[in-house]
């Protein structure tokens, strides 16, 4: 990537971003209305493509096992940093590591209409992540290694192509040291409610997935890393090109290694370009489409496509000037490598406050829902709410973010409304104490800045601001009537300038993974959350004080007590035995 094209890069993405935000008076280009005729089909399949993980081409269709509850894991104990005993990569086990990260939860009804509800939330639970899972050679799959689709809706795996390669390991023989799991976006299924925003949407969802998979690997006591890749290597890997539907493409993404076992050795990928043999058709989602040429760029725009030496743009931390980045892989023909960028660590944060919830993870995975409405009345606790806070926070092998190298960019303002112990109004929650002075620069006058003694929440300013944060998150009631809502607000342009446009999805990532360890902090915690897509971006920026692009909102959530539809119905996920 020449000088010129980054910097056009940079500025397609920074223009996206101010274009596509909501404001008091005007929301970000859209319908305006929904085409339920065009509504996107929720599942992506391969029609004609194996589901049996042989190589002959059938319809029949052999799902992944369903989970049994083993020895369950307390919830307490995922967040503790000591890793559960790892189990053997299998079958078994690897339809249990999907059935807790990006399976359906469950079924919703009312009288015409049925709806699925799936572990890793999306925005309007339309669902733009698709995954794929690259798979060494398994006994029970009677393949030699290949790429396989996830479908959720059957709980299988769709084989779209086979590879045979010598360092494959074979589970019979030995167990494998894991595998990889690569991710992509249908920027379609967002765009077709939310117009030009989706594309924010699509990878905050994305950062939801990450988390997703690596809490569900910590219950087997797996390991999650993500990679880097080239995005054209990642295209041809998965068969997206050319797009059979060019108005429904998928984007490349991102690329986890899943480690299973104490092992390092890694399974070759197939080098570029060479022959593989594709099977079945994506479905047609819509029948008819709206284009978003804004999206299109800054999809094209935001792509990693300086692979080599991306990342030494971030070899240099900005304070402490070291870093070190590791060597490529040697897999797929140098086209991947860990996306391990080692900085200096940040300076010691306080001990951990985990929430003493002795559930079984398994059982707030499984129960995470999106709430609809909160009662307006209930109030959390302060050491809850810290608790639930705190799981934000990066540590070293504790997950999710011991899946995230890159640093810190995000931080949480707070409107407290019904936490006992603490005053209503205004805080911030820190999450790297590096970029206190930034903030404070970056913020107007007359906060207080007054600690919370022992973690990193400080005080700006003590007020009701239920009808603020309302205001702020469109009109919506969710954010006033929780115990407190937040917004992420994420250092912005000077991260873009110095680490390049792909940065943009980046920093939604990070919200994603914070919004997911919120989610099931409040569940652990006996309370509900949701993410808000939809806000009104500068209405905070002022009230702030912020005067610039260095620090963005990129994503809102609130907690809550959670107050069901009566009308609605739930079903089983699967209605086949375990």
């Amino acid at each position: 990537m020449t000088t010129a094209e980054r910097e056009a890069g940079l500025e397609t993405a920074l223009l996206y971003h101010e274009e596509t935000k909501h404001h008091l008076h005007r929301f970000a280009r859209s319908l305006g209305y929904l085409a339920w005729e065009d509504q996107p089909n929720p599942f992506r399949e391969f029609q004609g493509a194996s589901r049996t993980g042989q190589s002959s081409r059938t319809d029949q269709c052999v799902e992944l096992p369903l989970a049994r509850e083993e020895e369950p894991l307390p919830f307490v104990e995922l967040l503790s940093g000591q890793p559960a005993t790892a189990r053997d990569l299998s079958l078994r086990t690897l339809g249990r590591f999907f059935e807790l990260s990006l399976a359906i939860s469950a079924w919703k009804e009312i009288p015409g209409h049925r709806w699925a509800l799936r572990i890793n939330p999306s925005s309007g639970n339309l669902h733009p992540t698709e995954a794929y899972a690259l798979l060494p050679a398994m006994e029970e799959l009677g393949s030699g290694g290949g790429v396989y689709h996830y479908l959720s809706r059957d709980h299988a795996l769709e084989l779209r192509s086979s590879w045979n390669c010598s360092e494959t390991m074979n589970l019979k023989d030995s167990p494998a040291a894991g595998f990889y799991l690569a991710f992509t976006s249908v920027p379609w299924r967002e765009s077709w409610k939310y117009g030009e925003r989706a594309f924010r949407y699509c990878q905050h969802d994305l950062g939801h997935a990450l988390a997703a998979v690596r809490f569900s690997a910590a219950t087997l006591g797996w390991t999650a890393q993500l990679q880097t890749v080239a995005p054209e290597y990642l295209v041809w890997l998965l068969g997206l090109e050319p797009p059979a539907h060019p108005l429904e493409p998928e984007i490349p993404e991102a690329l986890v290694w899943i480690q299973t076992a104490a092992a390092e050795a890694r399974f070759a990928l197939p080098a570029a370009e060479s022959a593989l043999e594709w099977f079945g058709q994506p479905n047609l989602l819509s029948a008819g489409h709206q284009p978003w040429p804004l999206i299109d760029e800054v999809v094209a725009a935001t792509e990693d496509t300086n692979f080599t030496n991306y990342h030494e743009s971030l070899l240099k931390d900005e304070r402490s000037g070291q870093g070190v980045a590791l060597p490529l892989l040697g897999v797929g023909a140098d086209f991947v490598s860990a996306a391990a960028i080692r900085f200096p660590p940040a300076p010691p944060g306080p001990e951990p406050r985990p929430l003493p919830c002795l559930q079984p993870a398994e059982r707030i995975i499984r129960q995470r829902r999106s709430a609809l409405g909160f009662d307006g009345a209930t109030a959390l606790s302060r050491t809850a709410f810290l608790q639930i806070l705190d799981q934000t926070l990066p540590r070293p092998q504790i997950p999710p973010f011991d899946l995230w190298q890159l640093p810190v960019r995000v931080h949480l303002v707070l409107f407290v409304h019904r936490v006992t112990g603490l005053a209503p109004g205004l805080y911030l929650w820190l999450r790297d104490e590096r970029q206190l002075q930034a903030l404070r620069a970056a913020f107007g006058p007359g906060f207080v800045w007054k600690r919370d003694e022992g973690c990193p929440l400080f005080e700006l300013k003590q007020a009701d601001l239920r009808e603020f944060s309302k205001t702020v998150c469109c009109h919506q009631a969710v954010a006033s009537d929780g115990a407190f809502s937040l917004g992420m607000l994420a250092q912005f342009e000077p991260v873009l300038r110095a680490c390049g446009p792909h940065a943009y999805r980046e920093l939604f990532w990070e919200t994603g993974v914070i919004g997911q360890s919120l989610y099931l902090g409040a569940e652990a915690a006996g309370m509900r959350g949701t993410g808000i897509g939809c806000f009104f971006d500068n209405v905070l920026h002022e009230a702030l004080g912020l005067k610039d692009h260095a620090w963005q909102s990129l994503y809102h959530f609130t907690v809550g007590a959670p107050v069901d539809d009566p009308r609605l119905r739930s079903a089983p996920p699967y209605e086949r035995k375990r």
